[in-house]
């Protein structure tokens, strides 16, 4: 049976991962209660980096915290913050502390966060920084020198799903191309775009783990739109919540609903809620997914 995350993605497991973020502040017991209510569910909790360019507690320390309490974490870093002495500094140091799996992406730009007039570092792209870790892997940093224990991770990155935007799934190709072990992708609505997705990158053999977020309203969707590259809410699906009578249950069915087709279609699901996982483990069990065994 497969006992990680690495080992997991080998097999024919329907894989769970979940988003958990860091506190502001230093207290951890909020998160940590929160990744509690999901343990028998997830395979691997997503621990994230700024999430939307706010400042919170260091990853690498969220996820060591995790690690101690039995979980097993992806750590997400972006290009945002770090120029390339940083992020090859911040790999090094998380691996010795015992975090293995990573999931790389740009990160949203600090105008759109808490501190506005933080200078973006962007020194490295996510097809750059995967290049990075592929050549610590074996055995070197960026420069060419040796490196003492080279780090072994397991290597994600993140992509959206339009199979018409013709730049993205060229992105997508070349983050392929480094080693890549899996993809997380954007929140999916619209199945039947992500399914011509799929069929346009079957010669692609990288695990695709799709995203899901739960509406809690109508307003939610339309800002979605609106704002967040990569994601289409179709209009059924916002007529639906528009109608309800209880439009946080309606989005528990609707997000129910779509990890149930996504399990025809790819490997499996990364389900990253607005606040906190309380109605996680109804909507997974909603769904049909079966407790992990542990």
């Amino acid at each position: 049976m497969p006992r990680n995350f690495k080992e997991k993605l080998g097999s024919d497991d329907f894989l769970i991962t979940a988003e958990i973020s860091p506190p502001k502040g230093t207290d951890l017991c909020k998160a940590l209660a929160d990744a509690e209510l999901i343990r028998n569910f997830a395979d691997a909790l997503n621990v994230t980096d700024n999430q939307r360019a706010v400042m919170r507690m260091s990853p690498v320390a969220a996820s060591r915290a995790l690690l101690d309490a039995g979980h097993e974490v992806i750590m997400q870093l972006t290009c945002r913050d770090r120029n390339r002495l940083a992020l090859q500094s911040e790999l090094l140091g998380a691996y010795a502390l015992g975090i293995r799996n990573i999931c790389v992406m740009t990160g949203d730009h600090t105008t759109k966060g808490d501190h506005p007039g933080a200078r973006p570092v962007y020194d490295m792209d996510p097809v750059q920084l995967l290049d990075i870790i592929r050549r610590m892997k074996e055995g070197h940093d960026l420069a060419g020198n040796l490196i003492e224990g080279p780090p072994a991770f397991t290597v994600g990155a993140v992509t959206n799903t339009d199979p018409s935007n013709t730049m993205q799934m060229l992105k997508l190709r070349k983050k392929a191309r480094m080693g890549l072990d899996f993809f997380q992708t954007q929140a999916i609505y619209d199945t039947g775009q992500f399914e011509a997705f799929m069929e346009e990158t079957l010669d692609i053999e990288v695990p695709v783990i799709a995203g899901v977020i739960p509406l809690g309203s109508a307003s939610m969707a339309h800002f979605m739109n609106r704002n967040i590259p990569g994601i289409n809410v179709p209009a059924e699906i916002i007529e639906r919540m528009e109608n309800a009578e209880d439009p946080t249950e309606e989005g528990m069915s609707i997000c129910a609903e779509t990890i149930a087709e996504l399990k025809k279609l790819c490997r499996g699901i990364h389900i990253m809620p607005i606040g906190k996982h309380k109605s996680t483990p109804e909507i997974l069990e909603m769904a049909g997914t079966r407790k992990k065994s542990r």
